[in-house]
């Protein structure tokens, strides 16, 4: 059996490949932009390019990391790797997508939703890897001498990086997750002002915006956060790893 991996020079991609390789003695082959980048893998390395070819011939599991960049580029790059799958013939896709996808108002979600109607289209076997907002994605603000942000007492059920990727990688190497969705959160949800104590300055979205902070990202995760949007824990990373996840505090 064969399992690739795209996205591999990333800090995703990467902890996937080294959580699949501890668990499996499968072949793994990863696919990027740039080889030598992905050379302290140890693994096959194909080149990749979601803006142009991708080879996934002999491929029987893909994981498909999302992408980088504005929702449009996104979108179209994920649409050709989902078409570059279904040509080759690959027999299962987990795709990095996001909590709630079809349903959730975050702006980032339109790539999500779009890709798993794309993947779904295919009817190619499939799990959606729905991965929760990041710890490390919060952690530089939390450590600074001052927490300014519009979230309120808005609760994240946030995961480490690291704990979503050994999720993937059990998907990938044990079986009876054809057609599968798991919403994958921490084990238990935070506030900016529960962690930051009297670090933490309430401000508004506008203060966010007039510091230049990107609307797609920040500002719209803050605003989401203060409105409960992030707050549900799920069990289904937990079952996954088969133990708590990491907090955000260690």
């Amino acid at each position: 059996m064969t399992i690739l991996i795209t996205g591999a020079a990333g800090h995703f991609g990467g902890a996937a490949v080294r959580h699949v390789l501890e668990r499996t003695d499968e072949r793994v082959v990863v696919s990027t932009r740039d080889p030598r980048k992905v050379e302290h893998l140890g693994v096959e390395a194909r080149p990749g390019d979601f803006d142009g070819d991708l080879d996934f011939t002999g491929v029987d599991k893909l994981l498909l990391v999302s992408s980088e960049g504005d929702n449009e580029t996104r979108i179209a790059q994920h649409a050709k790797a989902v078409a570059a799958a279904q040509r080759a013939g690959v027999g299962f896709i987990a795709y990095t997508s996001i909590t709630d996808a079809d349903t959730s108002p975050l702006l980032l979600a339109e790539v999500h939703k779009a890709t798993e109607e794309r993947i779904r289209a295919t009817g190619i076997p499939f799990s959606f890897l729905r991965n929760g907002m990041y710890h490390e994605n919060f952690l530089p603000l939390l450590q600074a001498d001052e927490v300014a942000t519009s979230t309120g007492d808005g609760r994240i059920a946030s995961a480490a990086r690291d704990d979503l990727a050994e999720a993937a990688a059990v998907v990938l190497t044990t079986t009876g997750h054809e057609n599968s969705v798991y919403e994958l959160t921490g084990a238990a949800a935070w506030s900016f002002p529960e962690l930051a104590g009297d670090r933490f300055k309430s401000v508004t979205d506008d203060d966010l915006r007039a510091a230049g902070l990107p609307e797609l990202f920040v500002v719209d995760v803050f605003r989401l956060a203060r409105e409960g949007v992030f707050a549900q824990v799920r069990p289904d990373l937990e079952k996954l790893l088969g133990r708590t996840p990491q907090g955000i505090s260690g």
